[in-house]
């Protein structure tokens, strides 16, 4: 149940006891960091990913400090695996739309292949899947969604068109279901990362991520568990009066 503070209360660390978070993308990265972190606060967490050996070791992982999960295998790229991961998963309290590809190509060189998958997995899939999954939400009187976007959508980034593209969609989305399910119980959210260190990153363009980094005013790259933090902190009633909200984790990067 998400409550507000009242004065001289603090938070359980058992904050999502009882809850129902299906984080996608958990295999690794930031989206397996957030999983950590929920199944820590109490939360049975649905891992999801392509990969059912590094989904094994993910729910071994969270078990192995004391958590509780499991792994429904999800194709975001394929609207059928996404609705059948909506119904696996059931009545669900919190939602973590993470999983995203981000190829980055000139837009000259953009072949339509890699645009529409760009476009499926990052914008039709957390579609979809919030939209199969937040009337439950609505008629049980709460939830929470935390979409995770990029720093990538506030300044321009050479090759990053189609990408930030999809991500500034999510964005709007996140502000207009905010709008739609005004009054019952459920808050939609964002976060935006920067220069973040994950095994995606790291093969796709470790120099490009390490100079983004050196940019921001902190001028350092992220850990996914700095970016995981924050996708936590949105989905607990911590950010109780935070909704259809964008936060940027990006050391300051949008900002100078």
């Amino acid at each position: 149940m998400f409550t507000e503070l009242r004065m001289g209360e603090v938070w359980d660390h058992m904050e999502f006891d009882g809850q129902i978070a299906l984080v996608t993308g958990s295999t690794s990265g930031i989206g397996r960091e957030a999983a950590r972190l929920l199944a820590a606060g109490g939360a049975m967490v649905i891992v999801t990913g392509r990969d059912a050996a590094r989904g094994a070791e993910t729910v071994a992982s969270i078990e192995a400090e004391g958590g509780r999960a499991k792994f429904i295998a999800a194709d975001m790229a394929d609207l059928a695996s996404v609705r059948s991961l909506a119904e696996a998963a059931g009545e669900v309290d919190v939602l973590v739309n993470n999983a995203g590809v981000f190829p980055f190509t000139p837009t000259a060189e953009q072949d339509v292949a890699g645009f529409e998958r760009l476009f499926d997995v990052n914008v039709r899939a957390p579609f979809f899947l919030t939209a199969a999954l937040l009337p439950g939400m609505a008629a049980r009187g709460r939830g929470s969604v935390v979409n995770v976007s990029t720093s990538a959508t506030s300044y321009a980034v050479p090759g990053a068109a189609a990408y930030a593209a999809t991500k500034a969609a999510l964005e709007s989305l996140t502000r207009t279901w905010a709008v739609e399910y005004r009054g019952t119980g459920i808050r939609v959210n964002a976060v935006a990362p920067g220069a973040t260190v994950t095994e995606g990153t790291q093969a796709l363009a470790p120099e490009a991520v390490a100079e983004s980094g050196r940019r921001s005013p902190l001028a350092r790259t992220a850990s996914p568990r700095e970016i995981a933090e924050v996708i936590v902190f949105l989905a607990s009633p911590r950010s109780s009066y935070v909704h259809g909200e964008l936060i940027q984790a990006d050391g300051g990067r949008t900002i100078g």
